[in-house]
């Protein structure tokens, strides 16, 4: 499990951890879930960080599945405060080679568009299990998105309806070493919201999010 910024509804919803350690920086812990270990790593914000940190879960600990649940901004009038959703598919929006290498803005070379695809099977399995998700497309950039002006913008030029600033890396990062990953998020700011609500609304958002997760994740 990937965390940025949520690790204490990590700690609310798990408790003392099996064990505990600070590896390259990055701070894993271990619980013991009965049929699997559950291993959560602390990325903080933004994609180089959630990039090395998930590429850890996946080299040191081998793990099976990445799960990165947390809160995001809504991009549209549906996706208000608390609304949960699981990703489909992750734009990069502020990657781009296309000057040289006649790609579009936003698209990795090795994908037939601009869109990085999670992983299928997971986000028709999530849905199964918690019907009330809304499948979404994920703007995701290292970039705090604050105000209706710029959300509205980035729904409109990608057709995304949340924004966030690390599930480009954890998406790109597990499908190039062919390991799963299963994207949980919930609303924090809605489209009209910014940065304060973000900061009023972050403990509460990523407590019902993880609580949709962990469920997802003991029934996979």
């Amino acid at each position: 499990m990937l965390v940025a910024v949520e690790m204490g509804a990590v700690l609310s919803r798990y408790g003392t951890a099996l064990s505990e350690e600070i590896r390259h920086g990055f701070r894993v812990l271990c619980y013991d879930m009965g049929e699997y270990l559950l291993y959560v790593i602390g990325s903080g914000a933004g994609e180089i960080a959630a990039a090395a940190a998930c590429q850890l879960l996946i080299d040191r600990y081998e793990v099976e599945l990445v799960v990165n649940f947390g809160v995001v901004g809504g991009l549209t009038e549906e996706m208000g405060q608390t609304k949960t959703c699981v990703v489909e598919k992750v734009v990069h929006y502020d990657f781009d080679t296309s000057a040289y290498d006649n790609t579009l803005p936003g698209q990795y070379c090795e994908y037939p568009d601009v869109y990085l695809p999670a992983t299928a099977n997971l986000v028709e399995r999530a849905t199964q299990i918690a019907p009330s998700l809304k499948r979404v497309i994920c703007a995701s950039a290292d970039k705090f998105v604050d105000g209706g002006e710029a959300k509205a913008a980035l729904h409109e030029r990608w057709g995304a309806d949340i924004c966030e600033m690390e599930a480009a890396a954890v998406v790109l990062t597990c499908n190039r070493s062919q390991v799963p990953c299963l994207l949980i998020k919930t609303v924090s700011d809605g489209l009209t919201q910014g940065g304060e609500d973000f900061g009023t609304a972050l403990a509460h958002t990523s407590e019902l999010c993880l609580e949709v997760a962990d469920r997802i994740i003991k029934e996979l």
